[in-house]
C-alpha cells in the first residue's frame, strides 16, 4: 500500500514548492498520512485540497490518516463511502472510481475548512443527477466566433480561452463544486481546433481578435457575426500553429479528465466562418462540398480528441439557404451523423454521445434520419427557455417527455440569462428546481449557462483584479449551490451556513445566509410575473428587452404583460377581470409585489446589522453590495407593479385617486431604481451585451423617470383598443 505522510510543520513549504509525490516521512503529532490508491490525478487533487485546507485554517490536528480505495464493484461511478477509522485515527474513502474517491477527499477538505471534521458523517454517497454541467459559449477567434461574440465579456475572454492557466483554474473550480460536464458552444469551431486532410487550407493558425468597435446591430441568428471590416483591423492575441492548438485542446481535455470532467463541443448550423469560401465551401444546405467538408471535419474532431465525450448539434439558426433538396435532418445526418460513424468505425469500443437539440426541428424527423445511431443519440431541451430563475418546476418539457420514445434520454439546457452581474444564493430554490427535474429514466444530465454573458473571467468590475477573477469564483456561492445540490440535494441549509461562516468569519453567518437567500428571491419573483421567454425579450437586471435602452419596459408594458406559463400567477388584466380567477391558488400581482417588498426589506434590515460591523474584506464588501443592489431592484419592481395596477384601475374606472396612487408608486419606484443604479455602478461598468445591447443603468434611469410622466398623462380608456378582442375571421 502506498503511503505519504506530510508534517504540518513543513506544510507551508510543501504547498509553496508543490512537491507532492515525494514521500515526507514524519510520525510526530500533527502529521497527515495518505494511504492507498493515491497515485491517480483525481486523488492527488483531493489530497492537495486537504493540505490547502489545513494550511489555510491553521487547524491543529492530531496525527490524521486518510486512506483512499477504489472499488468498482461496490459503488457506481462517482459514488463514494466515508468510514471513520479508530486506530490509526482517520478516514477511509472508498470510491466507485477515481472521481468518486476525489469527491470523498473533497468532503474531507471541506470539513477541515469549515471546522467540522469531527462531525463528518459516515456513509455512502451517489450522484443524484449523473451528469452536471456548464454551458460555455466559447469565443475562439474573430474568424470562428461563438453565437455571442459581439459583447464586451466575450471579446475580453478570447485570449483567456487559449490560456492553460485559465483552464486549470476553471476546471479545478468545476471539480470542487462537483460539476463533471463542460460543454463548449461555437458556431463553427473546426478551423480553430482540427486539421482536415481533405481541406488542409481551412485550418487557422494564430488567434485573432478584431479592433473594430462592436455594437448591437448584429443579427441574432449569427448570420453576420463576422463582418469584412472586422477582419481588416485585427490584433493577434496569440501566435499558435494549428498543431499547437490541437496540442492545447488535448491538454485541456486531459486536465478535465483528471478532474472527472467530460468535454463536449456543441455547434449551430449551417455556419462556415473561417473557411473564407475555400474549396467552394458555402452555407448552402445542398452544396455537396459543404456536406463533404462538415463530415470530414466531424470525423477529424472525434479522431483528434480521444477524450472528447460527444458532440451536440443544432438544427438552425442558418439552414435556410440552397434549393433545399435535403431536409434539415437529412443534412445533419449526412454531416454530423456520418462523420461520427466514420470516426467510431476505427474505435469500436469508444463511448460517445451525439446530442441533438430540440430546437427548430421535429422529433419524428430526427428519429427517422438518425435511426442508425440510436445507440449514441440523446436529446437536449431548453428547460426554462432562457430563465432558470423563474419557477422551480417549468412546464415546457412535459409534452416533449410524453413524445420521446421509451429508453431515450434528454439533457436539460438550463439557461441563465437572468443574472450576469450579481452573486445569487438561495439553496431552497436551487434544491427545489433540481428535485423537479425529470428522473434518471428520462434525464441524461443538465448543463447551465448564459448566451448573453461569457462565463470566463469577469470583465465589468471597475477595479478588477489582474488577472481578472473567474466568474465562477466571483459567483462562487451560486455555482457551489447548483453543483453540490445536483450531486446531493439532501445537503442541508445548515451545511451551507457553515461554509459561509468559514469564508466570512467577521459577520454572523445566519444573518448573512438569510439576507443572501432573501435578496436572491427577487429575480424568480419578477420573472414569473413579467415573462419574456427568450433572453432578447427579458433581461431583469435592466427591466428591458432588445435593443437597450429603447427596449425598456414601461408601466404600460407591465399593465399589458403576461406572466410565466405554469407559474400560477395572474397578470394585471386577469386579476382585474376576476373571471379568470377560477384557481383559488392563483397569485395576484399585488401578492407578487408584497413578496418582492418583504424579501427586499428583510435583506436591507439584515444588511444594516452586517454593515455595522466594519466590514473590510473586498469580497465581503462586494457581496453585501450585491445583496443591497438586488434588494433595491426588488423594491423597484414592487412599486412598479403597484403603480401599474393602480393605473390599470384608473384606465377602467377613471377615479382620480387611482391615478394619483399610480404616480406615487412610480415615484417610489424611481427612488429605488436610483439606489439600485448607484450601488451597481459603484462596482460595475456599463457593458455591451450581445443579446440586449449596451446596458448603462444611469442612462436607463431617464426611462424609469418617464413612467411617472406616462402615469400623469394617462387618460381613462387608453387601453380600449389594445384590450379589445381580435375580430373573428
Amino acid at each position: 500500500m502506498l503511503r505519504t505522510v506530510v508534517s504540518t510543520a513543513v506544510l507551508a513549504s510543501f504547498l509553496v514548492w508543490g512537491c507532492f509525490g515525494h514521500p515526507i516521512w514524519a510520525d510526530e503529532p500533527g502529521s497527515i498520512e495518505f494511504r492507498g490508491d493515491i497515485r491517480t490525478p483525481q486523488v492527488a487533487f483531493a489530497i492537495d485540497e486537504i493540505l490547502q485546507s489545513v494550511f489555510v485554517t491553521g487547524t491543529p490536528q492530531p496525527r490524521l490518516v486518510v486512506e483512499f480505495r477504489v472499488d468498482k464493484k461496490a459503488l457506481p461511478p462517482q459514488g463514494y463511502r466515508i468510514e471513520r477509522m479508530e486506530s490509526p485515527a482517520g478516514f477511509r474513502i472508498t470510491g466507485g472510481d477515481p472521481t468518486g474517491a476525489m469527491y470523498g477527499g473533497l468532503d474531507i477538505a471541506e470539513a477541515i475548512r469549515i471546522h467540522a471534521l469531527n462531525e463528518l458523517p459516515e456513509g455512502e454517497h451517489r450522484p443524484y443527477i449523473e451528469r452536471r454541467g456548464i454551458k460555455f459559449n466559447i469565443p475562439l477567434d474573430v474568424r470562428t466566433p461563438s453565437y455571442s461574440d459581439n459583447g464586451d465579456s466575450f471579446q475580453a475572454n478570447i485570449p483567456e480561452v487559449w490560456s492553460t492557466a485559465f483552464w486549470h483554474e476553471f476546471l479545478d473550480e468545476m471539480a470542487r463544486h462537483r460539476y463533471n460536464v463542460l460543454t463548449l458552444w461555437n458556431l463553427h469551431p473546426f478551423p480553430s481546433i482540427v486539421r482536415v486532410p481533405e481541406f488542409p487550407d481551412v485550418a487557422l493558425n494564430d488567434v485573432w481578435r478584431t479592433r473594430v468597435r462592436l455594437d448591437d446591430s448584429f443579427s441574432h441568428s449569427g448570420s453576420d457575426m463576422v463582418r469584412p471590416e472586422m477582419l481588416r483591423d485585427v490584433e493577434i492575441v496569440r501566435r499558435m500553429t494549428i498543431d499547437e492548438k490541437i496540442a492545447f485542446w488535448r491538454h485541456v481535455m486531459q486536465y478535465a479528465h483528471d478532474r472527472g470532467i467530460e468535454v463536449y463541443w456543441f455547434t449551430w448550423n449551417i455556419f462556415v466562418w473561417g473557411t473564407d469560401g475555400k474549396y467552394g465551401i458555402t452555407a448552402d444546405r445542398d452544396n455537396p462540398v459543404t456536406i463533404q467538408y462538415f463530415r470530414a471535419s466531424v470525423r477529424e474532431l472525434v479522431r483528434t480528441y480521444p477524450l472528447l465525450a460527444g458532440i451536440g448539434i443544432t438544427a438552425g439558426e442558418n439552414m435556410g439557404r440552397g434549393d433545399k433538396r435535403l431536409t434539415v435532418e437529412q443534412w445533419l445526418w449526412q454531416t454530423y451523423g456520418e462523420g461520427v460513424r466514420d470516426a467510431l468505425a476505427d474505435q469500436p469500443g469508444r463511448s460517445f454521445r451525439l446530442i441533438h437539440r430540440f430546437h427548430m426541428t421535429d422529433l419524428n424527423e430526427i428519429l427517422k434520419e438518425f435511426h442508425n445511431a440510436l445507440d449514441i443519440l440523446e436529446f437536449s431541451y431548453k428547460y426554462s427557455v432562457a430563465h432558470m430563475y423563474s419557477i422551480p418546476n417549468p412546464p415546457f418539457i412535459k409534452p416533449v417527455l410524453e413524445r420521446m420514445p421509451a429508453g431515450m434520454k434528454t439533457w436539460l439546457t438550463v439557461r441563465n440569462d437572468d443574472i450576469y452581474s450579481f452573486r445569487w444564493g438561495d439553496p431552497d430554490y436551487a434544491r427545489e428546481y433540481i428535485l423537479n427535474m425529470p428522473g434518471p429514466d428520462r434525464l441524461a444530465g443538465f448543463y447551465m449557462g448564459p448566451d448573453g454573458y461569457c462565463w470566463g473571467r469577469e470583465a465589468i468590475d471597475v477595479d478588477g483584479e489582474v488577472p481578472r477573477q473567474l466568474v465562477m469564483k466571483k459567483q462562487w456561492y451560486s455555482f457551489l449551490l447548483w453543483g453540490r445540490l445536483s450531486y446531493d440535494p439532501a445537503l442541508s441549509n445548515e451545511h451551507f451556513r457553515k461554509i459561509l461562516a468559514a469564508r466570512f468569519p467577521d459577520v454572523p453567518s445566519e444573518k448573512l445566509f438569510t439576507a443572501w437567500a432573501a435578496a436572491s428571491r427577487v429575480f424568480p419573483l419578477i420573472t414569473r410575473f413579467f415573462w419574456g421567454d427568450i433572453d432578447l425579450r427579458w433581461f431583469p437586471e435592466a427591466c428591458m428587452r432588445y435593443p437597450a435602452p429603447r427596449g425598456f419596459y414601461t408601466v404600460k408594458d407591465f399593465i399589458l404583460g403576461q406572466t410565466m406559463p405554469g407559474s400560477g400567477v395572474l397578470n394585471i388584466q386577469e386579476w382585474l377581470n376576476k373571471k379568470e380567477r377560477t384557481n383559488e391558488n392563483a397569485i395576484g400581482p399585488l401578492e407578487i409585489a408584497s413578496d418582492l417588498d418583504n424579501n427586499a426589506q428583510k435583506t436591507l434590515t439584515l444588511l444594516a446589522d452586517l454593515k455595522s460591523r466594519q466590514v473590510t474584506g473586498r469580497e465581503l464588501q462586494r457581496t453585501l453590495g450585491d445583496l443591497e443592489a438586488m434588494a433595491y431592484l426588488g423594491k423597484y419592481y414592487a412599486e412598479k407593479i403597484r403603480g401599474a395596477v393602480n393605473l390599470a384601475e384608473f384606465d377602467r374606472e377613471g377615479q382620480p385617486d387611482q391615478k394619483q396612487a399610480a404616480v406615487e408608486h412610480l415615484q417610489k419606484a424611481l427612488e429605488n431604481w436610483q439606489n439600485y443604479a448607484r450601488i451597481a455602478l459603484s462596482w460595475f461598468k456599463p457593458q455591451l451585451l450581445n443579446r440586449i445591447g449596451y446596458v448603462d443603468l444611469r442612462e436607463i434611469t431617464a426611462y424609469v423617470e418617464k413612467d411617472i410622466e406616462i402615469a400623469r398623462q394617462w387618460q381613462p380608456g387608453s387601453l380600449k383598443d389594445e384590450l379589445a378582442p381580435a375580430p373573428k375571421k
